[in-house]
């Protein structure tokens, strides 16, 4: 399946009724040799667009090298290829927006942008990167090995400097199809974030950004041991519990680094992991940020980007963060370990709606041969309430998963939660204080393992200044500068108070998060307990109505949250409370 935001193919718009849970194939036999990729690519269908690189002219390629098929995910899925899907209708948009309108199949085409209607020509774009420009003194263009939805990727050898002598990989972007302001900044941020994120052992490293008159070239490390999709295959779609631990383990590190960082990734799928080796325990390297952005911890993203098989539910609501990466890992751990896709139909419309309305399959073979701790951790991948969702440093964490050898990353969800319950009131805080006294151990194992990645003193104690000190120790040059002065202005409170661990786990608890577990219903009821003990008191409609920024419009919604025999929270109130009341119908519904 394409990229989300559009299929660079044309086909006829049908009106799709596949479901979402029906007709899934298992993955079966391996790709055909000449389909496997070994360097950064992004996986698309093939494009619309003549090659920017005529028969004889001056191509960066070597003689006698032909295009590289593109990567089309079902056909590599299923046993029998059936006809490309038709895009949504708000995924063609976007993909206009993106890529301009599709050029007149007859007469001049404009160099720069499509032109505007007669007497009315638009401004040329710049397509000036700032980028060096000696890219063919530096390096040797190979062979293609790799193509993708805006460009192609050649393997290389570096002429001079550090990696003189070293084969690397070199993403070739065509600036002719540059044709939109967006596609232009899609590329700066490539390089951007590429540049920014570059260091980590899961990270494919980035070595130069170049340019000339038609092209961007991204000189990246050269991956030589093929896809994590490939090698799915070559299993026969599935991998046993241990070997799909190991993958997982090395997506969530580098996710958790990523999100820290402020990036999203937004495309993770089996194509955009490749093997550093062909050896069987090699390193995985994540790659391709083409689809990437930059997002602050209370900031939404809105734009539909990503593949189709592996989007999360709130992409298509146009409201996301850094959650709907957790998602596309939910997906890609659910088909290691049974082969075969959780959400399926023949169309995208149809995916889309299955990813909406339906629920993965978790009663056919082999799904009863696996572990309880497996099926748990997938189901807390891929629950539709993005706020339910572990972090990625969470799920490191999960016993399906757990070492204790195993360092495990900072969380910026742990800044986000102590700034919330800074700011919360004297009532909030005891709701919070009688659920962390109900939680479980495997919970108290994440709270613990941030709460030393604090460095708290001798007395156990944290403020500020360690908050500040953990987020610099982990944040890149580019998220000191734009992300940590933020992060840590909302934390300013902390100047003057200290806290211990156990206030730690009250400020850092999620309700939301906690709701998933599948014990909730005696967490809540054991918290309730607490909650009668020490923090519930008599309260009215008018003020609990403000701890809930309703409305007085709103106040009926909570009325039933207070007992009328005494006048304070009911149990449901209690669990009302924790989680905040919307006046909105929720987004997803099922039918």
């Amino acid at each position: 399946m394409g990229i989300c935001y559009g299929k660079n193919v044309h086909v006829a718009e049908e009106d799709d009724e596949g479901g979402g849970g029906g007709d899934r194939r298992r993955v079966v036999a391996p790709p055909p040799a000449s389909e496997k990729g070994t360097t950064p690519t992004r996986s698309s269908v093939t494009s619309p667009w003549a090659s920017p690189y005529p028969h004889g002219g001056a191509s960066p390629l070597p003689a006698g090298v032909s295009p590289s098929p593109a990567r089309s995910t079902p056909r590599r899925f299923f046993r029998r290829p059936f006809p490309p899907p038709s895009p949504a209708k708000h995924i063609k948009a976007s993909l206009l927006k993106r890529l301009g309108p599709p050029k007149p199949i007859e007469g001049p085409i404009p160099e720069d942008g499509f032109g505007g209607e007669e007497g009315g020509a638009e401004q040329p774009l710049d397509k000036s990167f700032g980028y060096g420009k000696n890219f063919g003194a530096k390096y040797e263009l190979g062979k293609e090995v790799g193509r993708g939805h805006f460009g192609h990727t050649c393997s290389a050898r570096a002429k001079k400097g550090d990696i003189k002598g070293q084969l690397v990989a070199v993403k070739i972007i065509s600036k002719a199809k540059m044709t939109t302001p967006i596609s232009i900044e899609d590329v700066r941020r490539e390089v951007k974030i590429l540049r920014a994120l570059s260091g980590h052992e899961n990270m494919v490293k980035f070595y130069d950004a170049c340019e000339d008159s038609l092209n961007v070239y991204i000189t990246m490390e050269l991956c030589e041991g093929g896809e994590l999709l490939d090698r799915i295959l070559s299993r026969g779609g599935r991998y046993t519990e241990e070997d799909a631990k190991a993958i997982v383990v090395q997506i969530l590190g580098v996710v958790a680094f990523c999100h820290l960082q402020g990036v999203v990734h937004r495309d993770l799928k089996p194509e955009n992991f490749l093997f550093s080796t062909r050896e069987d325990n090699s390193s995985m390297k994540i790659i391709d940020f083409g689809l990437s952005d930059f997002t602050k911890p209370d900031e939404k993203l809105n734009d539909i980007v990503g593949s189709a098989y592996y989007v999360a539910p709130e992409v298509l609501h146009r409201s996301y963060s850094t959650e709907a990466d957790i998602w596309s890992v939910g997906v890609i751990t659910y088909i290691l370990l049974c082969g075969s896709r959780p959400f399926w139909a023949r169309t995208e419309s149809g995916i889309f709606r299955a990813v909406l309305r339906a629920d993965p399959n978790f009663l056919d073979s082999p799904w009863p041969s696996v572990s309880v701790e497996a099926k748990d951790f997938v189901k807390r991948l891929l629950n539709k309430d993005y706020r339910k969702r572990m972090t990625a440093a969470q799920a490191l964490t999960h016993p399906w998963l757990r070492d204790e050898q195993r360092q495990i990353p900072l969380d910026i969800l742990i800044y986000k939660l102590v700034k919330s319950y800074l700011r919360a009131s004297p009532f909030k805080r005891a709701a919070l204080k009688a659920l962390s006294k109900a939680v479980t151990e495997d919970e108290l194992v994440f709270l613990r393992s941030q709460f030393q990645l604090l460095e708290p003193s001798k007395e156990g104690y944290v403020s500020l200044e360690n908050f500040r000190r953990a987020l610099l120790q982990n944040a890149t040059t580019a998220m000191k500068e734009s992300r940590v002065p933020d992060i840590l202005n909302a934390l300013e409170p902390l100047s003057y108070k200290r806290m211990d661990f156990e206030e730690f786990c009250i400020a850092a608890i999620s309700p939301y998060q906690m709701e998933a577990v599948e014990q909730w219903e005696q967490i809540a009821s054991t918290a309730f307990e607490h909650f009668e003990q020490e923090g519930n008191r008599v309260i009215s409609v008018e003020e609990l109505a403000r701890e809930l920024n309703l409305t007085p419009a709103n106040y009926s919604i909570v009325r039933d949250c207070i007992r009328p025999t005494d006048g304070k929270l009911s149990f449901l109130g209690y669990t009302k409370f924790l989680h905040g009341v919307s006046v909105r119908s929720p987004q997803t519904r099922q039918r």
